[in-house]
């Protein structure tokens, strides 16, 4: 394990924590007060500070403005029953970032770095982890390359940053979504799987669309014939059928979901039947048409459980059934919660105790 001594710390001397109203607070829009960076350069990680959340200088030649040559990754520590602050398992997402960053030719950051790293700062940042229900403390940790070079290449220069917002909820009612059946998110052999800052960026333009038509999100497609359904632009898509849960698999053009593995593993804990396979857009319109699909939902880090209750497919709207306490994804949305609160007990090690 890295020692927190080998951390550089300047700490501010004027804490905003003061400014901050908790109990509305939008999400991504509040900030907290320091920020934990590692440069990369001459082939290796540099020192490892904590400094005050802040601008960066980048200078216009810099490879990320110009080639997107960024990753990023995004989970949430929670005011535990006794105070203490507790992560939803960040070894999963410290897992998936290096693997976005090998796809991207970022250099990986040793696991235990990252780790220590977040748990020194969470330290630091304690008091801006909220205690009310529906909030905790958004973690972002990002990488993105710094080189001075228009070439287009992999760049030799990197810089990592972790900081952290407090937050609330991600979507405060039922989410109206559309299918997507002219633009793609990503195809197989891209960069879907990764969480690379051009997969967002090429998302923007078609959810903006479906937004002016009154939706909320996007259910993507396969790129290559937009006949089977992959994940929403925020959330992995989950189905519960005659009582099975049904959910895409991950490959190469979806998100390997943390939050996706977490209600999987739950669903089969309790013995309901998961099916996790291809699902075509053929057997969702026609499970609405005959009232077969009882739930849909997206689960995510930022959404964590977001009910859906209507999907749009070729100028026709379909609405779901009206969500109750009882329905699977209530259920686990409690479970969820009272996992990473410390209020139900955590068989599974998912919780990093900070």
């Amino acid at each position: 394990m890295a020692d927190s001594n080998k951390i550089t710390k300047r700490l501010t001397d004027r804490s905003r924590l003061s400014e901050v109203d908790f109990k509305n607070i939008a999400f991504g829009h509040v900030y907290s007060d320091h920020m934990f960076m590692i440069d990369y350069l001459d082939g290796m990680w540099q020192k490892q500070s904590i400094e005050p959340y802040d601008y960066i200088k980048l200078l216009p030649g810099a490879a990320i403005l110009h080639y997107a040559q960024t990753v990023f990754e995004g989970l949430k520590a929670y005011r535990g029953q006794n105070g203490e602050t507790l992560v939803f398992r960040p070894d999963m997402n410290f897992k998936r970032l290096n693997k976005s960053a090998e796809r991207l030719c970022i250099p990986n950051i040793p696991e235990d770095i990252l780790m220590n790293g977040m748990d020194e700062l969470l330290r630091i940042d304690s008091a801006w982890v909220p205690d009310l229900p529906g909030t905790s403390l958004y973690i972002r940790p990002f990488i993105f390359a710094t080189e001075e070079n228009i070439g287009v290449k992999p760049a030799d220069k990197y810089k990592f940053i972790l900081f952290t917002c407090p937050v609330g909820a991600y979507y405060s009612k039922p989410v109206k979504v559309k299918i997507e059946t002219i633009f793609s998110r990503t195809v197989s052999g891209g960069t879907g799987f990764a969480k690379a800052g051009g997969n967002y960026a090429s998302s923007l333009y078609p959810a903006k669309l479906a937004n002016e038509d009154g939706y909320d999100q996007l259910i993507w497609t396969d790129g290559q014939t937009h006949k089977f359904i992959e994940e929403a632009g925020t959330m992995n898509l989950m189905f519960v059928v005659d009582n099975v849960l049904i959910t895409a698999e991950t490959g190469d053009t979806v998100l390997n979901g943390i939050t996706r593995d977490s209600v999987i593993t739950l669903a089969r804990d309790w013995g309901m039947q998961v099916e996790v396979r291809q699902i075509t857009v053929e057997e969702v319109i026609s499970g609405l048409e005959e009232g077969k699909i009882q739930e849909a939902f997206g689960v995510g880090t930022a959404a964590t459980v977001a009910h859906i209750e209507l999907i749009g497919y070729e100028g026709k709207d379909y609405t779901l059934p009206e969500i109750n306490d009882e329905f699977f994804s209530s259920r686990v949305a409690r479970e969820l919660d009272g996992i990473k609160t410390g209020k139900i007990a955590d068989k599974f090690g998912w919780i990093h105790k900070v």
